[in-house]
């Protein structure tokens, strides 16, 4: 069954070069031959200021850039986000997007509407893959997915996305080609099911 799938794409470095950005487009290769719409919002790209108030997270409005993102992903069946571990956690860009895109201003009455926040994205599923330096078993273990945890439970969960699946890919700087193939692969398989 075709699906309406959005990846944001959440590598600052926009180049296309890492393997973030080929992961996602073996991703979307997979779900294009089954018959998806795929859309890409590459985070990099986009030229947005942070929040720094608690009035402008209440009751500013979406920047211009980011209107796009943020209606293809409201129209979604499945969003996919994509981003490397840096300090433990996502890259700071991807954060500050995720808090303009999932504003209150987004629901009736904007503020304080935790009700109306909770049903967002409900009966949307999400995939979150992670490209890290350490062994993912480490992360897991001894970081206990924090930061992986924090995106699933906390703003995606929170605002009713669900089910969230993960995706968690250690030792990439020590990646040979059989292994990138391998991985590759398993995301396009992923993407041909949206899963």
């Amino acid at each position: 069954m075709s699906k309406n799938i959005v990846i944001a794409q959440g590598h600052p470095d926009s180049g296309g070069k890492h393997l973030c950005h080929a992961l996602a487009e073996a991703y979307a290769a997979g779900a294009r031959e089954a018959g998806s719409t795929v859309t890409i919002i590459d985070v990099g790209a986009l030229e947005f200021p942070i929040l720094r108030s608690a009035e402008d997270w209440n009751h500013g409005e979406t920047p211009d850039a980011l209107v796009e993102s943020q209606r293809a992903v409201l129209a979604a069946d499945h969003l996919v986000i994509f981003f490397p571990l840096w300090l433990g956690t996502m890259p700071a860009l991807l954060k500050a997007f995720l808090e303009q895109l999932f504003r209150p201003t987004l629901v009736l009455g904007g503020g304080d509407n935790h009700a109306a926040m909770m049903k967002l994205l409900k009966g949307k599923s999400a995939r979150i893959v992670v490209t890290m330096g350490m062994p993912a078993l480490a992360y897991s273990l001894f970081f206990r997915k924090h930061s992986v945890k924090l995106l699933q439970r906390n703003i995606l969960g929170f605002i009713g996305a669900g089910p969230i699946r993960t995706s968690l890919i250690g030792l990439v700087d020590q990646i040979k080609p059989a292994r990138a193939n391998k991985l590759f692969s398993q995301m396009r398989k992923l993407g041909a099911r949206a899963r």
